[in-house]
């Protein structure tokens, strides 16, 4: 259980609350597996990670138009909360058929702290992208460096997704049922009563929640394609959307080739 010095810590600035994600792992877990001021900072996260997010958005979209770099601004942080909401319920779900006493309030918080570092890394790596944009204006350069950036943020993420979960596992317990009301002494040779042994805490399952890390994976990349453009390509007008054609991923490819060609 948190202590009290723990219990009675001010809140931390919503645009701060990623030091403490990273400073205090343990501390943040702890609070969340106690549930204590939950509702508090899933919100600071959520902040957190919209600004963050939309901010690197500018600079995604910045190599069309400042329309773009306002479309993208608002569209990449919808494209992380939307994946959100169509694979947290699998998570949790998932999770409960499996006996685990993981609540939707922990595993949303839990991920909301993933996609926080997330969010944090992207826009740490918003000036790099911007001195290549500058520097060197190749497009097909340009969309892969920042899928490069996406996908090393996510993971650096998700692992910190893995961590709460493992932390998750090793303070959940089943409380101790209660003790069954006294009897009168049986005979000697009578047997005793023998008391049911608790039911074991079944643990959040650690497969499942790898299985589901890919499905994330999946579902956000196939999101992002449904929602894009997000990168301005300079050769192309600006929209707020495309038509559906193709897939991100031969896309991608063709990015690559175009590059090394």
């Amino acid at each position: 259980m948190a202590t009290v010095a723990q219990r009675q810590q001010p809140a931390a600035h919503p645009l701060l609350v990623i030091e403490r994600i990273l400073r205090d792992r343990e501390g943040l877990w702890r609070q969340i597996a106690d549930e204590h001021q939950i509702n508090g900072l899933i919100g600071q996260m959520l902040l957190s990670t919209s600004i963050s997010l939309g901010l690197y958005g500018i600079v995604l979209g910045l190599s069309n138009s400042w329309l773009q770099a306002l479309s993208s601004a608002i569209k990449l942080p919808i494209l992380f909360l939307l994946t959100l909401a169509i694979c947290l319920p699998s998570l949790y779900l998932f999770n409960l058929v499996f006996g685990s006493r993981l609540t939707v309030r922990q595993a949303l918080a839990i991920v909301m702290a993933a996609l926080t570092v997330t969010g944090m890394l992207t826009l740490a790596f918003a000036p790099i992208s911007l001195f290549f944009l500058i520097s060197a204006p190749d497009y097909s350069f340009f969309k892969v460096l920042n899928v490069a950036i996406l996908t090393l943020a996510g993971i650096v993420g998700l692992s910190f997704l893995v961590s709460g979960m493992r932390f998750m596992n090793t303070v959940t317990e089943r409380p101790a049922p209660a003790l069954p009301p006294a009897v009168e002494p049986s005979p000697k040779d009578a047997p005793q009563p023998v008391p049911a042994a608790p039911s074991a805490v079944q643990p959040v399952n650690m497969s499942l929640l790898y299985i589901w890390i890919v499905l994330f994976g999946f579902v956000g990349t196939q999101l992002g394609w449904t929602l894009r453009p997000f990168f301005g390509d300079p050769n192309q007008p600006f929209a707020l959307f495309r038509n559906i054609e193709g897939n991100f991923y031969m896309n991608l490819v063709h990015s690559v080739t175009s590059m090394l060609s």
